[in-house]
């Protein structure tokens, strides 16, 4: 029987995680944009999506409700769906505005804490077992203050990591896992900002050097798969990072 993931957006990480899951198994995306979706799933033998924004409750239980529905199960629920605030004032924390630290805490965490809500009250109901696998970031534990200095960003992460680990803690007896994948900097719409500076690319070459630069969403992808599925059975409450050589970096 196919395994049905539900993964929140529908670029970057996201995409690419879909698209490497739905080539043997099913796919649910909920993402912002239909087209993006659209373009998406039309490309996977077993997928569907639905548009809804991770910050709206009920567009999250209708969105749970509808891969359930499709698939008749969910079995793995993957959150990537996140922003960056930097454009409405994040940075250090002197510097950062209150509307960047609403918004991206919103998103990013509250979204999270959303999603992961709704999918456990679906396997607590039926007694399921299942996996889910939170994005989370290495600049959560390993910041770095030249050019990443984004005080909220980070904290959403940081909030996303204890919620995770704690959570994984209460329902491990019930057969439920929930790990966090924290990753470098990788090549997505989000990060275009650093894609497209020279000096910082010549930084990553040295700060991510197994990658010798920025990641790409296909190498995240991989591990979220190994993670999310039973191969990965007797591994909970674990921040797996992924970051090129990052946190071992100067």
């Amino acid at each position: 029987m196919r395994e049905v993931l539900l993964v929140t957006g529908s670029s970057g990480i996201a995409a690419a995680t879909a698209r490497l899951w739905g080539g043997r198994d099913c796919v649910f995306v909920v993402g912002v944009k239909e087209e993006e979706c659209r373009t998406l799933v039309a490309g996977l033998p077993h997928a569907e999506f639905s548009v809804a924004d991770v910050r709206d409750e009920e567009g999250v239980r209708k969105s749970v409700a509808a891969c359930i529905e499709r698939f008749g199960k969910i079995d793995a629920l993957f959150n990537v769906a996140g922003i960056s605030a930097r454009s409405l004032g994040d940075g250090p924390l002197h510097e950062c505005s209150r509307e960047a630290w609403d918004t991206v805490m919103e998103v990013n965490a509250t979204g999270t804490f959303l999603m992961c809500r709704e999918v456990l009250r679906a396997w607590t109901r039926n007694s399921q077992r299942g996996a889910i696998l939170n994005a989370g970031s290495v600049l959560a534990r390993h910041p770095e203050r030249k050019h990443f200095a984004t005080v909220a960003y980070a904290a959403t992460k940081g909030a996303i990591e204890a919620m995770s680990l704690s959570a994984a803690a209460f329902y491990a007896p019930a057969g439920i896992r929930i790990n966090v994948i924290a990753p470098g900097l990788v090549r997505t719409p989000m990060s275009a900002r650093a894609q497209s500076d020279a000096q910082l690319l010549e930084y990553l070459a040295h700060k991510q050097p197994l990658a010798q630069g920025v990641l790409e969403a296909e190498d995240i992808a991989e591990t979220a798969c190994f993670l999310l599925r039973k191969e990965s059975r007797f591994i909970t409450g674990q921040v797996i990072t992924v970051d090129g050589g990052w946190a071992v970096s100067a």
